[in-house]
């Protein structure tokens, strides 16, 4: 069937691209997608990725909730001011009817149930913040064994977007991202604000994405109040793809060029929460740790194809 892929998600209408990028994968077996507060409230989020799984026709898909809030300290502000009050523009409504409920066991144990059924690794690839995979590593360690590699969408190297040092996904639940991040033996791909950025797709791109058919029509039309926050951010008239370019690493392993890098995440109340701190030093100027203990890395994306990035999601997404 090709990658076994779980996508945990607070969409969000980059997060919305993202879902449908995977539901709509001939080569890819959506197991199951879980969602988290960030973007929106909890109840937003659940009910956007069900919505999202019934316009791609994936009513198979199972869909749990997670956590509503961050493993410490609250999360001060969501992202309504640029992805609309519902998380898609205010257009969620527009989009079918789920029809069904969530699976009412949760996110983390449709997680454990999803990996322990599963009879080889599964492509976890948390778009939100990182809250349900924390919990479920600390609380099921032996899933460890069960999964091939974590894509996370968050950070940025050298700047962020929520704060001048945070990006949004990672500033939201510090704790939990350096949970899985830094403390965790579990093989993971960092997939950073600043590589996401570049990736972002023109009006003309999303003027075919609408030409192609309903579905496409039907994501073009929840990106209003997106286009208006990025056309600040980008100075042209275009969207950032963040969380599908996550996806699509986790699809298609190696679309990203990845480096090896020591990660730290800040998990202090003053101005630099949230930031992550990626070593970018050679490998021989590093820190050697204290003691025997050698810095964990993890692999950070840092360049991709980007004509062939941005054609590789709108030939999946266009797909009928």
């Amino acid at each position: 069937m090709g990658t076994k892929l779980i996508i945990d998600t607070d969409p969000g209408v980059d997060d919305a691209f993202a879902i449908a990028l995977a539901a709509l994968s001939e080569d890819v077996d959506l197991l199951g997608v879980t969602t988290v507060f960030g973007n929106v409230p909890l109840e937003s989020t659940t009910r956007n990725a069900l919505r999202v799984l019934a316009l791609c026709g994936r009513p198979d898909v199972p869909v749990a909730a997670g956590a509503d809030r961050p493993l410490v300290h609250p999360q001060r502000r969501r992202a309504a001011h640029i992805h609309g009050s519902d998380g898609l523009s205010g257009r969620s409504a527009a989009l079918p009817e789920a029809g069904r409920e969530p699976d009412p066991a949760g996110a983390v144990s449709l997680l454990v149930s999803l990996l322990e059924a599963a009879d080889e690794p599964v492509t976890i690839a948390p778009i939100g913040p990182l809250t349900n995979i924390a919990l479920l590593l600390a609380a099921h360690p032996r899933v460890r064994d069960k999964i091939a590699r974590i894509v996370v969408m968050g950070g940025g190297l050298g700047g962020g977007n929520i704060t001048a040092v945070a990006e949004f996904n990672i500033w939201s639940d510090p704790e939990a991202a350096r949970r899985v991040l830094v403390e965790e033996n579990v093989p993971c791909v960092l997939v950073p604000l600043n590589l996401t950025l570049r990736c972002a797709v023109d009006s003309a791109w999303l003027g075919k994405l609408a030409a192609a058919g309903p579905i496409g029509t039907a994501l073009n039309a929840l990106t209003p109040d997106y286009l208006a926050s990025y056309r600040k951010v980008l100075g042209w008239d275009g969207i950032a793809m963040h969380d599908a370019v996550a996806v699509a690493e986790a699809i298609s392993p190696g679309i990203l060029r990845t480096e090896s890098y020591p990660v730290e995440i800040d998990c202090t109340l003053g101005p630099g929460r949230g930031a992550t701190l990626v070593d970018l030093r050679p490998e021989g100027a590093r820190d050697e740790g204290e003691g025997d203990v050698t810095p964990s890395t993890i692999e950070v994306a840092v360049d991709t194809d980007l004509d062939g990035l941005r054609g590789f999601v709108l030939g999946r997404l266009s797909r009928p």
